[in-house]
């Protein structure tokens, strides 16, 4: 501190002796004065020494070559051990039960959630609603387990219960968002999560973080899956997204222009998928008649498209 009144004043020396390369000694003397509340620059002051002394260096110890064969070369993304047993709903019942009494900054808790994340990946759609009917409560600070560990279970089972809670309106309007954008992120999406949240694109309530989120999970599973765009469920999702179109973008006011530019975005982001409308696209971006914006919304619409 610059200050005139300097709070704490702290000091440390040391002093270390090093022979052939080896630390042999280290020794510290730190000294804190606290100023505060003190007369004329006297306060309260500790000093503290240490030493560091080495004893002894032992000869290079042999490496335990045993258990080789449990060992292998991996990334460094957290594991889980796979789970042989059966998931009960009771068991899973019980957990979250267990997180709402559980301190919030705990260790604790996050392995308790992280234990419900996984064992949600057993459930079936049966038991996940099962489940839903017995732990939507929410815990005394307001915190609902069941609804936050969703996202985080990335199985097909996990994003229909997911759609069933958003078209029942049973959780906030907050969670839905976090529901919408977490489907961005599942590594392994499949047509049956295509197929079950494509019917939500249709709603007159639908938001940009409905068309984005689902959209991005059509590109992730296209760029797994060859010829895609003949996926039922795929071509459910570009019908819905070329009638918004209407074949060449005209739009009627301010309000039909900006969701227009969110169709637009959310037909660039499902890339390979969108290769049938392309004519669509090229008379949007072509017609000299459309708002500028539309124009440029349609030219980026190709971004993840093939020459």
């Amino acid at each position: 501190s610059q200050s005139e009144e300097q709070i704490l004043s702290s000091q440390l020396e040391c002093v270390q002796s090093i022979k052939d390369g080896v630390l042999e000694e280290a020794k510290c003397t730190e000294s804190d004065r606290v100023t505060l509340f003190s007369h004329r620059g006297s306060g309260a002051e500790t000093q503290t020494h240490s030493s560091l002394t080495l004893l002894q260096v032992e000869t290079e110890t042999l490496h335990n070559k045993g258990g080789s064969e449990d060992l292998y070369v991996t990334n460094i993304l957290y594991e889980r051990e796979v789970t042989k047993r059966e998931v009960t709903v009771g068991e899973v019942t019980e957990l979250v039960w267990k997180l709402c009494l559980a301190h919030s900054a705990s260790y604790e808790t996050a392995d308790l959630f992280m234990t419900l994340v996984f064992e949600l990946r057993y459930l079936s759609l049966e038991a996940l609603r099962a489940l839903w009917q017995r732990s939507s409560f929410k815990c005394r600070d307001n915190w609902q387990p069941l609804i936050d560990a969703l996202p985080s279970c990335a199985t097909e089972a996990c994003v229909v219960l997911m759609k069933d809670l958003i078209i029942s309106g049973e959780v906030e309007e907050d969670k839905i968002e976090y529901f919408f954008w977490s489907f961005t992120f599942i590594p392994n999406p499949t047509s049956g999560m295509i197929e079950s949240l494509a019917p939500l694109l249709k709603s007159p309530r639908a938001s940009q973080s409905c068309f984005l989120g689902v959209t991005a999970l059509v590109h992730r599973f296209c760029s797994a899956h060859s010829s895609c765009d003949g996926v039922p469920a795929v071509q459910s999702v570009m019908r819905t997204l070329g009638k918004f179109l209407g074949g060449n973008c005209a739009v009627q006011d301010s309000e039909h222009l900006s969701k227009m530019q969110l169709v637009l975005k959310a037909i660039g982001n499902a890339g390979l998928a969108a290769a049938s409308l392309t004519p669509a696209l090229s008379s949007c971006a072509s017609l000299k008649s459309h708002p500028l914006e539309i124009r440029l919304a349609a030219v980026q619409a190709f971004r993840r498209l093939p020459c």
